[in-house]
């Protein structure tokens, strides 16, 4: 299988090429705006540079992992896709040209416009969302499975912007397309490399009837936990919180409180670098089977969706319905 790698940066050499370079029948390509860096990746891990993304799609790679920075991704998808590749796999946010602590409206139009154009020409995508193959979050959804725990209906987080698109992914794959989405915004907080974003606190309906909130903030200290979450179904609760932090189960039908922690050999970095392997080994895989990818590009828009809402309801003081201010239109 050829595996081509659009954007070899620190997220690509750290945390996507230890698992790939060790997955058998993997044949990697390399291209990057800076060469020195896509070199550097051929000399540790094994593979072929291409100088341009022209010549990255003439080897017609199975898969192209798109690893640049949110910031100039739209550019490089789009001339990805007249070179008509088959499949291509997205690094979260699918779109955030002022970066993933500032989704703006304009970058779900972006967003659309790339799946829009991938459909067009017969082009499968696919989303890492990696925070969905930590330990905690498929324990969640076994949980889920196995007690029966039903639909969600109520669901709260305070989460750190490093892992906002993450988490907002999260409350879609547990609790379905939002229905509506009413939001505030608080001071402006710094966000690394002297950019601002202000706190935001948004409350939220699912299209299933359920509802929830969720704060979006730099403030939290990063030593501690970057997120905590708690999902509320209809027959128990799960609660959970940072990369590596104990899971509570309260099981109304057992009328049961448990506790599930991992073990402690792991470092929350550790767990981290290795729920990106097992994204894109899952993707990998699917591929090799030709089957559909387990989480869809539209999972990025939808993510997009909820943040373009969100921002118009900060920017009007209305509530927004996605769905109708922000179609998808796929």
């Amino acid at each position: 299988m050829k595996v081509a790698i659009a954007g070899v940066g620190n997220v690509a050499k750290g945390s996507y090429l230890p698992a790939l370079s060790k997955r058998s029948g993997i044949e990697l390509h390399y291209w990057n705006r800076t060469a020195e860096k896509a070199n550097a990746a051929a000399a540790q891990f094994g593979g072929t540079v291409h100088a341009s993304l022209a010549e990255l799609c003439a080897v017609k790679p199975d898969a192209i992992l798109v690893l640049t920075s949110e910031k100039c991704r739209y550019e490089v998808a789009k001339e990805l896709l007249t070179y008509q590749p088959r499949r291509l796999f997205f690094e979260k946010p699918l779109v955030a040209r002022s970066g993933q602590a500032n989704v703006t409206e304009e970058d779900f139009a972006l967003g659309r416009e790339i799946l829009q154009g991938a459909k067009a020409i017969g082009c499968e995508t696919a989303m890492v969302f990696n925070y969905r193959f930590f330990e905690q979050s498929l324990r969640a959804a076994t949980l889920h499975r196995e007690r029966n725990l039903g639909p969600l209906v109520q669901a709260t987080g305070l989460v750190n912007y490093a892992c906002w698109s993450h988490c907002i992914d999260l409350l879609h794959h547990f609790g379905g397309e939002f229905g509506t989405i009413s939001a505030l915004a608080g001071s402006e907080v710094r966000t690394g490399a002297g950019n601002t974003s202000p706190d935001v606190a948004v409350a939220f309906t699912f299209r299933n009837g359920g509802a929830g909130t969720i704060v979006g903030t730099a403030g939290t200290k990063t030593i501690y936990p970057f997120f905590e979450l708690t999902l509320s179904f209809a027959n128990g609760r799960i609660s959970f919180r940072g990369l590596d932090g104990d899971m509570e189960l309260l099981d109304y039908a057992k009328s049961v409180h448990e506790s599930f922690a991992i073990s402690r050999q792991w470092s929350r970095w550790d767990l981290y670098n290795q729920s990106f392997g097992k994204s894109a080994n899952a993707y990998l895989d699917a591929v090799a089977k030709g089957n559909p990818p387990p989480v869809p590009g539209l999972a990025g828009l939808r993510e997009l969706q909820f943040e373009a809402a969100m921002r118009k309801s900060v920017r009007t003081g209305l509530p927004v319905t996605p769905d109708t201010d922000f179609p998808c239109d796929l």
